[in-house]
């Protein structure tokens, strides 16, 4: 045997006698064996050289190459994990970007236009290339129908996104810096919670003559962030707490990188699903505001308007009422689905 130190000699490695019944270098019978070769032959005889299951080689009792042990997942990727799995989830995707590309690209599905009227037509039921008949001043109202989804779509995303971008950011602040500035935008919250939304759109709509979209979408974003604001405040409160948070302060990070790179990302989450799910009520919210006259106006083609000029007429033509009442039951039904969908998704306490 080489003697100990000499540099030839490997510690790690030993060859075991072929046919030996085993040796002082042998693993034992009853523990786990790791040889280089395979499993011990019959009879208790080891071929070839074995090798200890060393850290740095390796996890202790694993073969050298093998497979690495699973790592952690994130939150959005179990979230997405559980997503694609969540059959609510997949058809509410799917509606809602069926709805979308129509926003788009209306003419894909309906080669009229929506403005053209026949008054020999009016109240007319279903028709050859007609589906779904005419309204009142002989317009097809399939046609109606799909450009109504521009309109509601618009006003949706457009105050989704103001009203979460302006509350997320009040309340992020608010719940970071705390003191004053988290007293003053509590105080104005209420003020805005306090103003009944309808009563709130017929005063401030009725003042307006532009019939666009844009009046609609900004008195939404004027009503709906505080309800965000109040989640994004209480989301970064509990999120500021935690110990890389407070690390990374004691590291010296500026408030704003404590913000963007290590609260935000984590307080984010109850934001996106309160978000998603105002979606589709900001959608029947325009809607409403449409149908009594102070939202969204002609020549603008809208589905709230639309069934405003139905209603009168639901004996006598149903289907005027019907078709663009159901895209409209969809829609909001599509959105809150896929809210409902998020939250349980990102919401831990409900895994």
């Amino acid at each position: 045997m080489p003697e100990p130190f000499d540099p030839r000699y490997d510690m790690t490695e030993a060859i075991a006698p072929a046919g030996s019944g085993g040796g002082p270098m042998d693993l034992p019978a009853s523990g786990p064996q790791t040889l280089k070769d395979g499993p011990t032959p019959k009879g208790g005889a080891r071929r070839g050289p074995w090798r200890l299951p060393l850290p740095w080689r390796g996890e202790p009792g694993r073969r050298s190459g093998g497979p690495a042990a699973p790592t952690g997942r994130g939150l959005w990727t179990d979230a997405w994990h559980d997503l694609r799995r969540n059959p609510i989830f997949v058809v509410s995707a799917l509606i809602i970007l069926f709805l979308v590309v129509i926003a788009i690209w209306p003419q894909l599905i309906a080669s009229g236009n929506p403005y053209h009227g026949d008054l020999a037509k009016a109240q007319d039921g279903p028709a050859p290339g007609h589906p779904f008949g005419y309204d009142l001043q002989g317009r097809d109202v399939y046609t109606r129908t799909v450009y109504g989804a521009r309109a509601s779509i618009t006003v949706g995303i457009c105050a989704t996104l103001g009203a979460a971008l302006l509350g997320s950011v009040l309340g992020g602040l608010a719940g970071y810096f705390g003191g004053w500035w988290d007293a003053l935008l509590s105080r104005i919250a209420d003020v805005f919670f306090g103003i009944p939304i309808l009563l709130g759109g017929l005063v401030f709509l009725s003042v307006v003559t532009s019939g666009s979209v844009w009046p609609v979408v900004g008195f939404i974003v004027l009503l709906g962030w505080p309800q965000i604001s109040r989640i994004a405040r209480g989301s970064v409160v509990s999120v500021k707490e935690h110990d890389y948070v407070q690390a990374a302060r004691v590291l010296g990070a500026s408030s704003g990188r404590t913000l963007l790179r290590h609260i935000a990302p984590n307080a984010v989450a109850p934001v996106i699903v309160v978000a998603t799910i105002a979606l589709g009520t900001y959608i029947s919210l325009e809607a409403t505001l449409s149908f009594l006259g102070v939202g969204l106006k002609p020549p603008t083609v809208s589905w709230g308007i639309d069934i405003s000029s139905a209603a009168t007429q639901i004996r006598n033509a149903p289907h005027m009422l019907l078709w663009p009442a159901g895209a409209l039951s969809i829609t909001v039904l599509a959105f809150i689905m896929l809210g409902d969908a998020v939250r349980d998704a990102l919401d831990p306490k409900l895994r």
